[in-house]
């Protein structure tokens, strides 16, 4: 575990009447925490806040696994900053309650986005999907090219979360590990994560690495290409897996058509598409080694959403009588 922050982060506690106002009923609910939107303003802290509106999770403390989120949370994101990770403002810790206050993000998560069925509100152009995607992996490069590396373990499309301009922002620390030292080339770790987003490998030994990082990775870009959850219980049998199902036609670009979000409705580029599917077929391979590191990822992926080369959507043709 990594020592502690020099600079502590505010410490807001209500017996001290300096808590954070919740101003709204819970924003979401996980298997771990619950969301509120809050509001600080610039008397709670004088000189060190800013009057700011802020998003106010509370962790489920079910045993002492909550309790290690909820420290692991403030240890990495008190210490590390980036413009693709979210801003952890300050934490509470009174009795059985363990809050942490992070900068409100306006947008909401990227799973609340991409998943909305259609006619529920607009689609996510394709533009924006690759912005989103080069924002996450901009997070996860900072993290993995750290002085001292970390590893997210549960990067997915919930956890990215969305600034006015959807700018992302990587969330959710509380199962990060420092990355491995000197000759050691993996973290031994107890297998915890999402179902469809862990790296294959990583749940039969629980040797994790920063390639685990970046198989999620490339569950959440096919996750943008497809409008499709990673697992989707409601699908037929053979597509319920994402990875298992549509992993092999992303090497084959005259097939590509068949997998992307039909949302979309065609306007994407087609270059970039091709671009995007090989980036995924990489990044989940079953071999970690085969898989890129970051720094590449981002480098394919930066001139994506500028692309504009897109495909003619559909149409129909009336003869005249």
């Amino acid at each position: 575990m990594r020592p502690p922050r020099l600079h502590p982060l505010p410490s807001f506690g209500s017996s001290r009447g300096a808590s954070p106002t919740a101003t709204s009923s819970a924003k979401a609910v996980s298997a771990r925490s619950t969301f509120h939107k809050g509001f600080v303003d610039d008397k709670l802290r004088p000189g060190v806040l800013k009057a700011q509106p802020v998003a106010v999770k509370l962790l489920d403390l079910d045993g002492l696994q909550g309790h290690r989120e909820w420290l692991t949370e403030i240890i990495f994101l008190g210490q590390l900053s980036h413009p693709h990770l979210v801003k952890l403002i300050g934490y509470c810790r009174e009795e059985e309650h363990r809050l942490l206050v992070y900068q409100y993000m306006p947008c909401g998560s990227l799973e609340n986005h991409l998943f909305t069925p259609k006619g529920h509100g607009a689609s996510l152009q394709w533009s924006t999907r690759m912005k989103i995607a080069l924002g996450a992996a901009k997070g996860l490069q900072f993290l993995h090219d750290s002085q001292k590396p970390v590893i997210y373990r549960d990067f997915k499309a919930s956890n990215i979360l969305l600034d006015s301009d959807y700018t992302a922002k990587l969330s959710d620390f509380g199962l990060a590990k420092d990355g491995p030292e000197g000759p050691e080339s993996h973290v031994s770790t107890r297998v915890m994560g999402t179902p469809g987003y862990a790296a294959p490998e990583y749940i039969m030994t629980g040797h994790l690495t920063s390639r685990s990082d970046v198989y999620s990775f490339g569950v959440v870009l096919l996750e943008l290409l497809t409008g499709r959850r990673s697992v989707d219980k409601a699908r037929p049998q053979r597509e319920q897996n994402l990875v298992a199902w549509a992993r092999p036609i992303l090497s084959s670009p005259r097939r590509m058509s068949r997998i992307m979000d039909p949302r979309l409705d065609g306007q994407y580029s087609e270059t970039g598409a091709r671009k995007a599917a090989t980036l995924a077929y990489r990044c989940l391979s079953l071999r970690p080694r085969h898989r890129p590191k970051m720094s590449y990822v981002v480098r394919t992926l930066e001139p994506l959403k500028d692309y504009k080369d897109f495909a003619m959507g559909t149409f129909i043709y009336e003869a005249q009588n």
